[in-house]
């Protein structure tokens, strides 16, 4: 495995990476019983392919409604219909819970002189929020909406933003996301990229190959410092 090298700024995608997708459904399990993780898991893959298919088809939504029409899909399938649940499921997916790496390793690269930030599908009242709401705030410079260029990732406009935005060439930024595909996607752009594989997902046969691999992102300061 290569090393990820002479790097001035580690970018992270958020949902999954930084915050914990489950969170919302695990609150609220003692209601949903076994639907709960079946739950998660399709209103996670459906929030997805719609930002793919909505990409594909020229027909941008702020990543809120993407995330509300993938939950009522999910609900239909799992036959829960119960506003209230809904309603619930969505204010939690607003403050969405850090994982509890998080924050140890942004402090880690802040000391380490490395600049740090988002870069996520979210829309920027939802990144505000759930960065609010973790205490991860202090440790990011910056954090970037794919909202700002209209397509979601892992369009190559949306990786250009993080250029852009710290002003430095595209190997000498880190990025860092639990989505293979949006490792594979940075990776094929020109970022050096560390996939962080929370869910132990298999390698994608796609363009683009991660530097590195890692389970917890404590793994990442070692690698990049």
């Amino acid at each position: 495995m290569s090393e990820i090298k002479n790097v001035k700024a580690c970018v992270f995608d958020a949902y999954g990476t930084l915050f914990d997708i489950h969170a919302p459904t695990a609150a609220i399990a003692n209601e949903l019983g076994d639907k709960a993780q079946s739950l998660s898991d399709m209103w996670r893959g459906k929030q997805l392919q719609y930002t793919w298919l909505r990409s594909l088809m020229g027909k941008y939504t702020d990543f809120w409604q993407v995330t509300g029409d993938g939950l009522d899909y999910a609900l239909a399938a799992h036959d829960i219909d119960n506003a209230d649940i809904r309603n619930r499921l969505m204010d939690l997916y607003m403050t969405l819970d850090a994982y509890p790496d998080a924050m140890s390793t942004l402090q880690q690269l802040k000391d380490a002189n490395l600049a740090t930030g988002i870069l996520s599908n979210g829309s920027p009242k939802m990144l505000a929020a759930a960065v609010e709401a973790s205490g991860l705030k202090p440790h990011l410079d910056q954090v970037l909406s794919v909202q700002e260029v209209g397509i979601f990732k892992p369009a190559p406009q949306v990786y250009q933003m993080a250029v852009d935005r710290f002003g430095l060439e595209r190997n000498e930024i880190c990025f860092v996301s639990a989505n293979a595909w949006d490792a594979s996607g940075a990776a094929d752009f020109g970022f050096q990229v560390a996939h962080l594989n929370r869910f132990n997902q298999p390698p994608e046969g796609l363009p683009g190959k991660p530097k590195a691999i890692m389970k917890s992102l404590s793994e990442l300061p070692p690698v990049v410092r």
